[in-house]
């Protein structure tokens, strides 16, 4: 009797973990890449603030990090980036969020050749950029299907794409700082810890050379910001960062930004 409770509370230990890995890949697949394949939004006027032609210019883009998906503030990395900046300077900033839930490279690639974000791209004076991890994750897929071999041809179209991204924002706007967010680990404290975490520094690392190709791209690493305490920073849906997370990535891209001195003065 003893052995059979045994192994009833066995079987539906398993049964358990089960449910909650495919609650997690659903959700992560609901949260992070439900957009990835819709076509890539038209972006119009109505979509963005009015031109504002005294004032500084960001202009945010990518997928659902850059969104601020998991963020319950609702700001994101974008906001806290923006809270920080206004401590530094007393002139105007404006924000214009470009970016798309599940959104990949090709994507961007795409959304890049419609003329309302390139206007936009050719009026900021800092862009912020978040790409890669659905290229990654690939609808979850690299949770339940893992393979290096996969990994590596998607990173390959990836690092393609992200040249293409990169030439495409210098040939329109030569002076603005890019910077890009890189990815960070959000399974670093499951058993396959070691390997995913190789897998993401590699990515970032290939990355970051591509970026070294192009003048005034900053790479703005996070690895390391979710190394340790990783749920502490994490939102339900153990994907995305939750409030807290996107603060520690706001901060640290916004003590990259400066301001020129004269700038700095501009309203007073």
């Amino acid at each position: 009797m003893k052995v059979n409770s045994v192994k009833l509370i066995s079987a539906l230990s398993v049964l358990a973990s089960g449910v909650w890995l495919v609650g997690l890949w659903f959700t992560i697949k609901d949260q992070f890449f439900y957009e990835a394949a819709r076509p890539v939004k038209e972006i119009s006027l109505e979509d963005v603030a009015e031109e504002q032609k005294d004032g500084f210019q960001i202009v945010a883009l990518g997928d659902s990090l850059t969104r601020g998906t998991g963020d319950e503030s609702g700001k994101g990395y974008v906001g806290y980036v923006l809270d920080e900046l206004k401590t530094k300077t007393k002139q105007s900033i404006y924000v214009k969020n470009l970016a798309i839930k599940g959104q990949k490279s090709a994507g961007l690639v795409s959304q890049l050749q419609q003329v309302e974000v390139q206007r936009q791209i050719k009026q900021a004076d800092v862009i912020l950029m978040t790409i890669g991890g659905n290229d990654l994750f690939q609808g979850g897929e690299t949770l339940s299907h893992f393979s290096l071999e996969r990994i590596n041809q998607a990173k390959a179209k990836y690092l393609r794409n992200l040249h293409t991204i990169f030439k495409t924002i210098r040939n329109l706007n030569q002076d603005a700082f890019v910077f890009y967010v890189s990815l960070y680990n959000p399974f670093n404290d499951l058993a396959d810890a070691k390997k995913t975490s190789a897998i993401v520094r590699e990515w970032n690392f290939d990355s970051a050379e591509v970026a070294a190709n192009y003048p005034k791209i900053i790479v703005v690493p996070t690895f390391d910001l979710f190394e340790l305490n990783v749920k502490d920073y994490l939102y339900s849906d153990h994907f995305h960062p939750n409030k807290e997370g996107y603060k520690l990535i706001g901060e640290r891209v916004a003590s990259l930004i400066t301001f020129a001195e004269g700038e700095k003065n501009h309203d007073e």
